[in-house]
């Protein structure tokens, strides 16, 4: 039997891709400090003091509970009860996890993969964090296009054809997406009817799509305001003006593959964003550094959560938390397909 009949083989690819590509946002990083000198990135990190702590947790701490509030509206639309204590509890495990652990999706995993443990429900649960996160992420790339279409950036005179492509590729998803069969028995066809039926109920519901675009409003709002913050530890006085679009790109930056715990990419677009805006690209990697430390302390009560509620006990599902409703065409998704998707 050959090797990817075993599934060995795509195994094995998966695995090397994850080094490869955690290893690159290690050696960018690493490059980027050999190249630009690591005074001002050393210089930067000890200027973080107890104000900028004391905000950082602040913001941290209204972001978690923009993603608990967002996690709960989409969840509970699905048909799975989540209290909005346990999912602060969740989200801020999630984000300790994603700020230490490479890849910076497997705290969403394990969040997702615990709720629907404890609900009965795993392909719902994982479902339900694949769609909120994904609305997270949208709203993130509205917001950026339309604030970098409005402030000066070195990305401004491009943004008019990217969006332009942008808007004609989703259009013409949804085409054909809408062109898919829906009925039938095949696993695609179920998977199409269940993936209208999240989003309609989950997204674009009249009691769940404003609670989710004023979370995910909410939540971009505060990684912004702490990376405002971190460039102004880093010593950098810039006006805000010009500030929040280099900011914007390099959260975008965030969202590519090639990172650990969030370094890699992100420092690589803040040196390129901060250079061509004039206030160097050493400046821009201090501000990205200083920003992933911050996010680091900002994420610290999940560490505690991890700890208090980690135990095996706390593993075991409990009545009160099974599903109250079963939506029609849900099927179970794998954990893995979380990653992908978020």
């Amino acid at each position: 039997m050959s090797p990817d009949a075993t599934g060995t083989s795509p195994a094995r690819a998966r695995t090397a891709w994850a080094w490869v590509s955690n290893l690159g946002g290690v050696a960018l990083v690493g490059v980027l400090l050999w190249w630009l000198g690591t005074g001002p990135a050393l210089a930067g990190l000890r200027r973080i003091d107890t104000p900028a702590v004391l905000g950082a947790l602040a913001l941290g701490a209204l972001a978690a509970l923009g993603c608990a509030w967002r996690w709960r509206l989409v969840a509970e639309a699905l048909g799975i009860r989540l209290p909005l204590g346990t999912a602060v509890a969740d989200c801020y495990r999630a984000v300790f996890l994603n700020a230490t652990l490479p890849g910076g999706v497997l705290g969403d995993v394990h969040r997702a993969v615990r709720h629907g443990r404890k609900a009965g429900d795993l392909g719902r649960a994982v479902r339900a964090v694949v769609w909120e996160r994904t609305a997270g992420q949208l709203v993130q790339v509205v917001l950026a296009v339309v604030l970098l279409l409005a402030l000066p950036s070195p990305v401004r005179p491009y943004l008019p054809t990217v969006t332009a492509v942008a808007v004609t590729v989703g259009l013409a998803l949804v085409v054909l997406v809408r062109a898919l069969p829906r009925s039938g028995p095949s696993r695609r066809a179920r998977a199409l009817r269940a993936a209208v039926a999240d989003v309609r109920a989950g997204l674009l519901g009249r009691r769940t799509g404003p609670g989710v675009l004023l979370a995910s409003t909410v939540v971009v709002g505060c990684h912004l305001a702490t990376f405002v913050l971190a460039a102004r530890v880093a010593g950098v006085t810039a006006p805000l003006a010009v500030l929040v679009p280099l900011t914007l790109l390099a959260l975008l930056a965030m969202g590519l593959p090639a990172n650990v715990a969030g370094f890699g990419p992100r420092e690589g677009v803040a040196a390129w964003a901060f250079g061509a805006a004039g206030l160097g690209a050493a400046e821009g990697v201090a501000t990205a550094l200083v920003y992933g430390a911050l996010v680091l302390v900002a994420a610290l009560p999940g560490a505690a959560v991890l700890v208090l509620r980690g135990r095996p006990s706390a593993l075991r599902g409990r009545p009160g938390d099974r599903t109250v409703g079963n939506q029609g065409g849900s099927s179970p998704v794998p954990a893995a397909g979380l990653a992908g998707s978020a």
